[in-house]
């Protein structure tokens, strides 16, 4: 006779158990995994549109797309009567007297209890078919070719008939029954299919199969669960495989059954246990802890796993340890682990209904997050070493340490340079944070740093040595000229390298359309070498200070106008030129923006600034000022002339005697930039070339 399915279901029971909870397609998914590993399933097979959305949404209206998710397995499965006294009846204890909390199988814990699982794909469908062959085999007892095998049960779940029912006790829903109810199968096993999707996305395959690995902390030769792309008609199965994680040498703690915590040279850790004592009774927790080799930033691995009879029951970083603790950072990036916890819900049950979290203000529960806050105190105790060395170690990768070292110095007198430039790259390293190394322009910047610094450390030593040394040959002192040598080329080196990025960027910004003469100005006071390479910012001296105030007056008297001079050690004023001394020589700059033209009124102050600038030094009342600066030099860089041919005359009589060198933008940067690389090659290449021959100069 066939079964007559019904249940007491209700609107509310599917909306709070099922639609309220379970919003996810991989947590819908993986119940239904968790109820086939309890019907001792060996294989479960998902078939699903990978990374696709099930439904479309527009407009407030949301349209099936026509997929179907499809969860199969070879568990022991239900015959239509089974699937009537247990299916069908919501929120049964699991584990009861007649079906008890293990598989009847292989034994298993089962992870089910409340009997809401099966409620899962309404909170992402509104169609679930159950298709399930079990119970004894049957060999053929009634007439025809389709009698053995293992009896059918087939059920079709409709949410929009099950909201138009009310929620009296005594109002039961009618599933649709199926074609396939009441006949044989060859084989057991239960298949559940989902149709009628709301707007929910299915994840990646590869996704969807860490997330899987994650949720369930099962390893059994006897347990497989694949994915299958079913939009794809060639489409390969994907093994959810062991969720993996690498951990760092030195901080793994293994929990035993039998209460013994084993450190990571295989002995028992002293002060810890596997477990904990609450009300007279010891509570196992079985599994591991560490830190990871790299902190992740993907929540599915970060954390420690809490796992029930092989089902998540939460992640945890801190076990709830308020904020402010020693090493806090570190162990919220870097703690990882999977522990086991059987008892989470055998008396009471500590675990949220979505098995989202755990109870943590339960007596029990908080005598749990007591040991967990101890156990990682201890790991983070036992990774202050190790996660150091892991620091360094990347920095020495990121930045190529190493390579870059033996690149800059590679001869063989030079090993006590590389020797020392390693040292000073490893101290950095030891210093930095995880993030810190992560960045690898500062990891470059410092190894750098270590490249530059690593002759000057070398030549410090050498210096206590042959000071110390009763017998310096002059061997010892030849070595040691090349190390200073070398030292000089590396701190010009980096100058040199420096300037270029700085002429680099110039080039990029000097055709801006909000760059300003004064600007420009201000540049070539600050950086001086801009107009000569070989010139630098020079120390303020007395006898300049007072030249450039004495001229300022002289200036005056002669024409009537007041001008602002600046040298390289005011930057907040906004001068008429630029006035510096180099060489013994008074340096007059005058800059103007790229494409300008200079005018003939522009030409007429640089002839004064000259005439003046040529009587003041003459003047035997400044006979002081000669003694320090017995010439002057105009610099003026533009683009191009619009002089009338009087003035364009003027200005090649002073280049022609010597006073004035002009230069447009593009040799002006050519110039500056052609300089500081032939140094930079040149210092590269004595660096690498070795000691000098008897024979070369």
């Amino acid at each position: 006779m066939a079964v007559d399915y019904s249940t007491s279901i209700s609107r509310l029971t599917v909306d709070k158990l099922g639609v309220k909870l379970y919003d996810k397609v991989s947590a819908v998914i993986a119940e239904l995994i968790a109820n086939a590993y309890d019907a001792d399933a060996s294989n479960v097979t998902v078939r699903a549109p990978m990374g696709q959305f099930l439904a479309t949404r527009a407009g407030g209206q949301v349209s099936d797309k026509g997929f179907q998710i499809e969860v199969a397995d070879n568990g022991s499965g239900m015959p239509p009567q089974q699937v009537q006294d247990f299916f069908l009846v919501v929120g049964a204890e699991r584990r009861n007297a007649e079906r008890g909390d293990r598989s009847l199988r292989f034994e298993r814990k089962v992870m089910g209890r409340k009997g809401v699982g099966k409620l899962a794909p309404f909170g992402i469908c509104k169609t679930i078919e159950v298709i399930s062959a079990g119970g004894e085999r049957v060999d053929g007892i009634r007439t025809g070719a389709n009698d053995a095998g293992y009896l059918t049960s087939h059920i079709i779940l409709d949410y929009e008939h099950i909201v138009t029912l009310g929620d009296e006790p005594d109002e039961r829903y009618k599933p649709t029954v199926g074609d396939r109810d009441e006949t044989y199968s060859p084989k057991h096993g239960t298949q559940i299919i989902l149709k009628d999707f709301n707007h929910r996305k299915v994840p990646d395959i590869k996704v969807l199969g860490r997330q899987l690995a994650q949720r369930f902390g099962i390893k059994s030769a006897d347990w497989q669960v694949q994915l299958v792309d079913n939009t794809q008609a060639d489409a390969q199965p994907h093994t959810v495989g062991e969720f993996d994680i690498q951990t760092m040498p030195g901080t793994r703690l293994t929990f035993q059954q039998d209460g013994t915590v084993l450190g990571t040279d295989g002995n028992p850790a002293k002060g810890l246990a596997a477990g904990f004592d609450h009300e007279d009774k010891f509570h196992a927790v079985t599994g591991w802890m560490a830190y990871s080799k790299a902190p992740y930033k993907d929540d599915l691995m970060a954390g420690v796993r809490i796992y029930c009879r092989g089902k998540i029951a939460s992640q945890t970083s801190v076990f709830n340890q308020g904020a402010g603790f020693t090493g806090e950072h570190n162990i919220r990036s870097y703690l990882v682990g999977a522990i086991h916890a059987d008892w989470l819900d055998e008396d009471e049950d500590l675990i949220q209904t979505d098995r989202r979290d755990i109870l943590w203000s339960d007596e029990l529960a908080v005598s749990f997050q007591k040991w967990g806050q101890c156990v990682v105190k201890r790991i983070g105790t036992l990774s202050r070493d190790p996660l150091k060395r892991a620091t360094l170690e990347l920095f020495l990768e990121v930045g190529e340490v190493d390579a870059r070292i033996r690149s800059a110095y590679p001869t063989d007198e030079q090993e006590a340079i590389r020797d020392n430039a390693m040292e000073i790259a490893r101290i950095f390293g030891r210093s930095l944070s995880r993030g810190e190394v992560e960045d690898a322009s500062v990891v470059k910047e410092l190894v750098d740093l270590s490249i530059t610094i690593a002759p000057h450390i070398t030549l410090n030593s050498m210096m206590k040595e042959a000071v110390a040394s009763a017998d310096t040959t002059i061997s010892v002192l030849g070595s040691f000229l090349r190390t200073a040598r070398l030292a000089e080329l590396s701190s010009f080196g980096r100058i040199a390298d420096d300037r270029l990025k700085v002429i680099k960027l110039l080039e990029t910004l000097k055709d801006g359309d909000d760059t300003k003469e004064q600007d420009l100005q201000q540049l070539i006071t600050n950086a001086p070498w801009l107009i000569n390479p070989e010139w630098a910012p020079v120390t303020e001296n007395q006898a300049f200070s007072s030249l450039r105030r004495e001229f300022e007056k002289f200036h005056k008297r002669k024409t009537g106008k007041t001008i602002s001079l600046s040298d390289f050690r005011e930057t907040g004023k906004r001068p008429d030129f630029v006035f510096t001394n180099q060489e013994g020589k008074v340096q007059i700059i005058e800059i103007k923006k790229p494409g300008h033209r200079l005018s003939d009124p522009e030409m007429d102050r640089i002839i004064a600034y000259c005439d003046n600038m040529e009587a003041f030094l003459k003047d035997p009342a400044h006979h002081k000022f000669r003694q320090h600066f017995n010439d002057f030099h105009v610099t003026v860089v533009c683009d191009s002339l619009g002089l009338n041919r009087a003035y364009a005359a003027a200005l090649r009589g002073y280049r022609t005697e010597g006073i004035l060198t002009h230069m447009d933008w593009a040799a002006f940067l050519l110039k500056s930039e052609q300089v500081h690389q032939d140094f930079l090659e040149e210092a590269r290449r004595q660096r690498t070339a070795g000691p000098a021959s008897p024979d070369e100069g």
